[in-house]
């Protein structure tokens, strides 16, 4: 992919909604290319990476929702790898903090 990122940053600048349109025509470019196996978990993680940009209210609270989700990853990934080199516990069960409420079963 030939990208030149004074072009990106001009139609960014000029035109948001065409830099949108092909934002996305080579982000579902580049999830069509990889290997099927994978296609499935790189849909996932941008249908949550589009959410979390539209529930930003700026382009700076987007960035810093994506920063706090990649160094989350990062994270977890590096207590695996400890993990698998012997180097730390195995990785916690991650909690999602839901609450479970308890209902009466019905006559």
């Amino acid at each position: 992919m030939d990208f030149d990122v004074d072009e990106w940053q001009r139609l960014a600048r000029e035109d948001p909604n065409e830099f949108e349109r092909r934002r996305q025509i080579a982000i579902d470019s580049l999830i069509e290319q990889a290997p099927p196996e994978l296609r499935e978990r790189l849909w996932a993680l941008q249908s949550r990476i589009d959410l979390e940009r539209r529930r930003a209210k700026t382009p700076l609270e987007a960035t810093l929702r994506l920063h706090s989700m990649m160094w989350e990853r990062f994270g977890q990934l590096r207590e695996t790898l400890l993990a698998l080199t012997g180097q730390g516990p195995p990785p916690q069960a991650r909690s999602t903090g839901a609450r479970i409420l308890p209902f009466a079963k019905p006559d």
